[in-house]
């Protein structure tokens, strides 16, 4: 494609926008509690096409799929472990087709669900699960897979090396962070940003960083300690809007684009070469965001 490799564009020097929330828009567009929402890229694929082109029309650089819960084992609770393949290929075609030539497409590849640690599942499991559907995302037209929203590093590793053995694609990989009683991020799974950013660049990624469970402010303390232990590398960051607030019974994410895009800069300083949105971020989020990089 014309566009090259992101980690091309990032050595020029360029700061890029991804894309927002997947999630909280598709329930905006009626998925229910406890529905599969990869089924929609095959039942209802214009309403995912609607969120993609959204993001694109926005101004993203860059644009995820409908398929984080895309591997066999997340299918499995909805008895669709056998579609893994068609569900992740109409995901990335989806986002190819609104992508077009002019954005990457960066594809969803979220946490199985399953722990090495407590015997759940082998080593052989997991990365033969990660392959499978790595696999159909590249199929599908996916230039990069985003494993993301990690928080342990065996599964995580096993996820990189699952992509870079068996597809194209560049890999991004993203833990998720909690701050900690002693103000000191970590993953539920104890793992540091340093950690994190030394391990998945072992494992074989090409750009590392973090998503979900904070809002932008705190996703800049976050890079500077990724980006001490790793001061070459790419970051980036998919940060919530704001942590969420439950209001009539339903959490809602009080961080508006204006104040997303007020810290933008501040990011950008502390390291990070890709920015986008997690959680409650919007359409609007990410053009407000676009616009001071601009």
């Amino acid at each position: 494609m014309k566009k090259g490799k992101i980690v091309d564009a990032l050595k020029e020097g360029r700061i890029l926008v991804s894309d927002g929330a997947w999630g909280t828009f598709l329930q905006k567009k009626g998925l229910k509690p406890g529905e599969c929402p990869e089924l929609w890229c095959v039942e209802r694929p214009d309403d995912v096409f609607d969120v993609a082109r959204s993001y694109i029309e926005a101004g993203a650089d860059m644009i995820e799929t409908n398929s984080f819960g895309g591997t066999r084992y997340k299918l499995m609770h909805y008895g669709l472990g056998e579609r893994v393949t068609e569900l992740n290929e109409a995901a990335a075609a989806i986002s190819r087709r609104a992508a077009g030539d002019s954005a990457w497409v960066i594809a969803s590849m979220g946490p199985t669900g399953k722990m090495l640690i407590m015997g759940d599942v082998t080593e052989e499991e997991l990365y033969d699960a990660f392959r499978e559907q790595a696999v159909a995302l590249e199929r599908g037209g996916a230039d990069a897979i985003c494993i993301e929203t990690m928080s342990a590093l065996d599964e995580a590793s096993l996820a990189v090396r699952a992509v870079k053995e068996h597809t194209k694609c560049e890999i991004i990989c993203t833990f998720t962070f909690e701050l900690g009683v002693h103000d000191t991020f970590h993953t539920m799974m104890g793992v540091t940003p340093p950690q994190a950013a030394v391990e998945c660049l072992a494992a074989g990624a090409d750009i590392i960083g973090t998503n979900c469970g904070n809002g932008i402010s705190r996703m800049i303390r976050i890079v500077k300690e990724m980006r001490s232990a790793a001061p070459e590398a790419p970051i980036l960051v998919h940060a919530n809007a704001g942590l969420p607030v439950n209001v009539d019974g339903r959490d809602t994410f009080p961080e508006t684009p204006e104040y997303m895009a007020a810290q933008v800069e501040e990011l950008a300083a502390a390291g990070a070469n890709i920015i986008g949105g997690c959680c409650g971020t919007s359409p609007a989020h990410i053009a407000a965001m676009k616009a001071v990089l601009k």
